[in-house]
């Protein structure tokens, strides 16, 4: 870590008395002999807007119109504040009231037993400790406790000293934010962070990785606001929505920094292995062996939202039929989305849809295929439901309702293409045990009815804080209840997240692309169903519409997946054969393992 000089000294005397003169506002603020704003802990008076491009200078995030009091303090070579974020304010730490014991270069205890609000004009009781930590290696962990009489939303950490230069979320592709403000969180839906890890590649190349180590689920979000200097980011945890208290810890934060990737990488998932479990996939007790040797996925597109038909059950089974002459059965799994009716629209049914064929024909293309040797997946939606549906009134209460006591609404799609999201449909929370009981029952239902190899369940990754229960533990709970009555059917999951990897075996959309082995080493993945189909490109059931088609490559990762839609099996098969000897010669190139 480097000297805090990085964001100079000048630079902080500078804000300092800047920050002195917006605090000497407030009527309440104690001061000491000299009529100083008291400091005994010697904090540097920062706020909000220093070392920050003030206005912004590109796109941002929305932030307070004053300069707000951030008293900080100096630790590894960064410098560190903390704020506590409550339903109704939010509030800062009152420097008079602040003790800071230092165990050399390797400990820092700061401990606040008095906060200020309104930008520092009033005081409040109330307690802040964070305990800081600096390894041999320079790497910085920490955990912040506060105490408030009433329920805290969430804590901040606030750092300053980090360089700015490219980001990466969960591993992802770097980026160039430029002159953006950017903002990441885990594990939220809508492009959310598959575990909560960012990095920073400085000018020099250097990678600075910030992390949460968590053993539970919970908000973690990651602000990055470029200045003048460097990044000042903003660090936060949220408090589980159904456990509201006054009395709240953080999970450890951690800030390191390698000569590559790999080097902030490594520590992150291992501490993920650890704390969540994770075995290798290899020898994944849930994974049963045809999982391990896949060398095709093929998705089956049946009914869209309109009611539109891609390919009846017979038709998909003319399909497997010429399949089998190209390749292996035994080595290839069948996924089928839109088998139970309109897609989305008859959730939670989940019941065969008769403009595909009705159950007799899912029964013949389920049997033959089988008979061949082909694998089949169904797709089951985890947790989204639509009211209208007649078996929904049972289930209601099982809506999530945000930590705000709202409805979370599922209008993220335009499915008849007003352009406007659709607000048809609702999440659901597989916590709560009517919703969870009603999927066990019907994904139960066709396993032993129909005698399918794994259940599918669509947007699994979705975990939000809420009212009624952790999302998570709701899933784990479905996934262990199947497990007993249906040993061997494994489940699948889709936006997988990484406390997920531990008891759920297959994902579709590979995580963590900088550092693949991190999903690779526990589980299988294969591409999404909307990967778009050979010739058009064509989403099929999705909302996608359409997209470039991308021929398989010998050297994916993932299990190669070819989508089936109106034309794939007329006008596309040369392509789709052709799709089919690439996988097979990547299949054999590998050792015959997946």
């Amino acid at each position: 870590m480097r000297d805090p000089a990085a964001m100079t000294r000048r630079t902080m005397l500078a804000t300092a008395a800047a920050s002195s003169a917006v605090l000497a506002g407030g009527p309440a603020l104690a001061r000491d002999e000299g009529g100083a704003q008291a400091n005994p802990a010697r904090l540097q008076l920062l706020t909000s807007t220093d070392g920050v491009n003030t206005p912004r200078r590109g796109a941002g995030v929305m932030k307070l119109s004053f300069s707000n009091p951030e008293p900080s303090v100096d630790f590894g070579g960064l410098i560190f504040g903390f704020e506590i974020i409550t339903f109704e304010n939010v509030y800062g730490i009152d420097p008079a009231a602040v003790t800071v014991t230092r165990e050399g270069t390797a400990g820092l205890t700061l401990v606040a037993k008095g906060l200020t609000w309104a930008g520092g004009q009033r005081h409040a009781p109330g307690s802040l400790t964070a305990r800081l930590v600096r390894t041999a290696n320079g790497t910085i962990e920490w955990d912040v406790e506060a105490r408030l009489d009433k329920p805290i939303k969430a804590i901040k950490t606030i750092v300053r000293g980090l360089p700015r230069g490219r980001l990466s979320a969960s591993a992802r592709e770097w980026i160039d934010p430029g002159e953006d403000e950017a903002r990441f969180e885990y594990p939220a839906l809508m492009d959310g962070m598959g575990t909560p890890l960012t990095a920073i590649e400085g000018k020099d190349g250097r990678i600075w990785g910030i992390s949460a180590l968590q053993t539970q689920v919970r908000p973690a979000r990651f602000a990055f606001l470029p200045g003048p200097e460097g990044y000042k980011v903003e660090l936060l945890h949220e408090q589980a929505g159904w456990d509201r208290r006054g009395d709240v810890r953080t999970a450890t934060w951690r800030i390191a920094s390698a000569a590559d990737f790999a080097g902030i990488a490594a520590p992150h998932f291992e501490t993920v292995r650890r704390n969540w479990n994770l075995p290798g996939f290899a020898s994944r007790a849930d994974a049963p062996e045809w999982m391990k040797h896949l060398a095709l996925v093929l998705a089956l597109h049946g009914e869209h939202w309109t009611g539109y038909v891609f390919n009846d059950f017979d038709r998909q089974l003319e399909i497997l039929r010429w399949t089998a002459k190209q390749i292996d059965p035994q080595n290839v799994m069948v996924f089928l989305p839109g088998w139970d009716g309109r897609y989305y629209w008859d959730y939670p049914a989940f019941r065969v849809g008769t403009e595909t064929g009705g159950e007799a024909g899912l029964a013949r293309l389920i049997a033959e295929g089988k008979t061949l040797g082909f694998r089949f997946a169904l797709m089951f939606g985890s947790n989204i439901a639509n009211p209208q549906s007649p078996a929904f009134a049972s289930m209601a209460d099982a809506q999530i309702r945000t930590i705000y006591g709202v409805p979370m609404a599922a209008d993220y799609v335009d499915w008849d293409g007003d352009r406007k999201g659709d607000a048809s449909m609702t999440f659901m929370n597989l916590a709560v045990p009517s919703w969870r009981d009603h999927l066990k029952g019907r994904i139960s239902d066709m396993i032993a009815r129909f005698g399918i190899d794994a259940y599918f369940l669509d947007i699994c990754g979705l975990w939000e804080n809420n009212l009624s229960g952790d999302m998570l533990e709701g899933t784990r709970t479905l996934v262990s209840e199947l497990a007993a009555l249906h040993p061997g059917i494994p489940p699948i999951a889709e936006m997988q997240y990484d406390a997920l990897m531990g008891f759920i075996p297959m994902n579709q959309v590979a995580r963590f692309p900088l550092y693949p082995q991190a999903n690779f080493g526990h589980v299988a993945s294969y591409n999404h169903l909307s990967w778009p189909a050979p010739g058009r490109g064509s989403s099929g059931v999705h909302e996608a519409g359409f997209g470039t088609y991308r021929p398989v490559s010998p050297d994916q990762p993932q299990i190669p997946t070819i989508t089936f839609v109106d034309d794939s099996f007329t006008t596309q098969r040369a392509l789709v054969a052709k799709d089919i000897a690439t996988a097979k010669a990547r299949f054999a190139a590998r050792g015959n393992r997946t």
